[in-house]
């Protein structure tokens, strides 16, 4: 855990001056995307296939559609959904019902069953995302069970069992060949979309919260709502794929919408690879082809089954991440290095260190655990400026204490005031908004992304002045936060790729990005070396020299006693001593609570010299 802040160029803009915007580069990826979906659409509408393979193309087409939506939800938000069958369903008897018993065009019925699917999906979402888990699984599976029993046993509105015939097509896609032309358009859209949403901020979020929950929060993001969102935008997707499958058939029953059917959708972005839209793409082609391509073992009992099964587990098995999870490893190795960035500028915070309001207010705070008050009436204020800490024996409710203040516990009693503002009853992501940033004690970064990724989703977090929602900005700002803890040079790096003092570093930069009006810290030392140790004091010291305000718990007390000025010593859930550090780590009631009372009573001053400054 090394480095030093790199001097400020001359050329450097002022605190608060705007990012410049970096130079556009040119777009070549989607220059090559875009002239590849081109080919692949004029050959689907100037091929003439028989009437056999493009029945097999529309529906290779239609549902990849719906297992993107699958990436979406599954591989960006790392939530299960085993109902995709369901809205891939309602989807087509939208454009099934729509079209046949009420006269209405195909492009009318389109929308409506998009509408159905995303508010379906966003309610059912909205209802069971805070369950996780297996939990979410037993709920999305009996939703795709309701809506099968529904669709088999309303005939009146559905058909039943007898399904929906003669569906019509639009009218300029009447014939096969130009609909299997709009079908794959539609899928070169929805893949392009889904292929740049993980560099949006609601894609971010998404990775976000499927790498860790709790960093997420803390960070700024609404977690329930971004899953939410995630579970609607898979929803909507399956509805865009059923309407389609619904014209490219002309004839639906529920059978083809069972929860069969989700588990066939949910193997397809398995085995393609649930990360990307072109693993989404793999996967339904070659489930929908390997039985075609078999069809020549099926006079052969067993035989088929038998094939068919060991090359989906031979996939399973030693590409664990899908084909294109494996295929894209490969790619990336062989990708130029990207150019060095221009210099890293100074990390800026805006803190106004000479106010005389303080910036927090902890006023008789308590946390029960049933009959444990694991946090009892504990009273204190940070003063703005400097580094405040809060120490206690094991067991004390420290880290009780700073998860109630950052939101993640929900307080018996008290009340928090966060630089004015009572911020008692907000959630984590609101309150990181109000200013309050956080880092762990066992480091939680989102593991899947690079340094530079983990410290963007800090810098934009909601409220900060200093950065707007341009990429360019977002990454001079997050740039700048790990040059000042001087890892600027790794920033494209995977996070588990640095070591554990280097990991711990970057959760600060992340905090540090966000601007924060006050920066919580457990346990920073913990885990360090004794070198690290020392370049963590340093590290804290110019913090505060910009005038950051950091209420920081630790073990170590030569760190405490080096960086703080004051301190708020808990036992037992509650506050015995709050001061001056010299003066609180001399007090009888300190030195029993981490010695004993014979030291405290004792030849003190040998054993008072443990606790006290150097």
């Amino acid at each position: 855990m090394t480095g030093s802040p790199r001097p400020l160029p001359a050329s450097a803009p002022a605190a608060g001056a705007p990012t410049p915007a970096a130079p556009r580069r040119l777009p070549v990826g989607s220059l090559l995307y875009a002239l590849a979906a081109a080919g692949t659409v004029a050959l689907a509408a100037t091929t003439p296939f028989s009437g056999y393979a493009f029945n097999i193309l529309m529906q290779a087409a239609t549902y990849a559609i719906a297992v993107i939506g699958l990436t979406v939800v599954l591989g960006l938000c790392g939530q299960i959904n085993l109902a995709q069958a369901g809205f891939f369903g309602i989807g087509a008897y939208a454009v099934g019902l729509g079209t046949v018993d009420w006269g209405l065009s195909f492009w009318l019925c389109l929308p409506v069953g998009l509408v159905l699917a995303l508010v379906l999906g966003a309610g059912l979402g909205a209802s069971t995302l805070r369950l996780g888990g297996h939990y979410l699984a037993m709920v999305t599976i009996s939703f795709q069970q309701i809506l099968t029993l529904v669709l088999i046993n309303w005939i009146p509105v559905t058909h039943g069992p007898d399904g929906v015939p003669r569906i019509q097509r639009p009218t300029l896609f009447a014939d096969s060949q130009s609909y299997l032309a709009l079908c794959v358009f539609v899928l070169a859209v929805v893949g392009y979309l889904v292929w740049h949403l993980p560099r949006t901020r609601l894609g971010r979020a998404m990775r976000a919260v499927r790498d860790n929950e709790l960093a997420a929060g803390v960070t700024g993001i609404d977690i329930y709502r971004t899953k939410v969102a995630a579970f609607a935008l898979g929803a909507l997707l399956a509805g865009l794929g059923g309407a389609l499958f619904a014209g490219s058939f002309t004839y639906i029953s529920p059978d083809q919408f069972s929860f069969a059917e989700s588990i066939v959708f949910l193997t397809m972005a398995l085995l393609g690879g649930v990360g990307s839209p072109v693993g989404a793409v793999i996967g339904t082609g070659l489930l929908i082809l390997i039985p075609e391509w078999l069809r020549f073992l099926k006079e052969i009992p067993g035989l088929y089954l038998a094939i068919y099964g060991l090359a989906v587990i031979l996939i399973v098995v030693f590409m664990p991440e899908g084909i294109w999870g494996f295929l894209g490893d490969q790619v990336r190795r062989l990708r130029p290095r990207r150019p060095a960035p221009a210099r890293a500028q100074d990390l800026v915070l805006t803190q106004e260190a000479a106010s005389p309001a303080p910036v927090l207010e902890v006023e008789a705070l308590s946390k029960h655990f049933g009959g444990l008050k694991a946090v009892d009436e504990v009273s204190f204020t940070v003063a703005r400026g400097g580094i405040h800490a809060l120490i206690g024996p094991n067991g004390s409710g420290k880290t009780t204490t700073l998860n109630v203040l950052s939101g993640l516990y929900t307080p018996t009693g008290g009340r928090v005031r966060l630089d004015g503002r009572d911020i008692t009853r907000l959630a984590p992501h609101q309150r990181a908004a109000s200013g309050l940033g956080r880092t762990f004690q066992n480091i939680r970064l989102f593991r899947s992304m690079s340094a530079l990724e983990n410290v963007v989703i800090g810098a934009e977090r909601p409220g900060n002045p200093l950065v707007g929602h341009q990429r360019a900005a977002l990454e001079a700002r997050a740039r700048a936060a790990l040059a000042f803890v001087g890892l600027e040079a790794r920033a494209d790096e995977p996070v588990s790729a640095f070591s554990y003092g280097h990991q711990r570093l970057i959760e600060i930069a992340r905090a540090l990005a966000g601007n924060p009006v006050l920066l919580l810290l457990d346990e920073p030392a913990a885990g360090l070396n004794s070198s690290e140790k020392v370049a963590l004091t340093g590290l804290l010291r110019r913090m505060a020299a910009k005038g950051l305000t950091i209420l920081i718990i630790d073990h170590d007390m030569t760190l405490v006693s080096d960086v703080a000025s004051h301190i708020t010593v808990l036992n037992f859930g509650r506050r015995i001593a709050d001061g001056v550090t010299a003066t609180v780590l001399r007090e009888p009631a300190v030195i029993e609570a981490y010695l004993g009372q014979e030291a405290a009573e004792g030849p003190a001053v040998g054993l008072k010299s443990d606790l006290a400054p150097a």
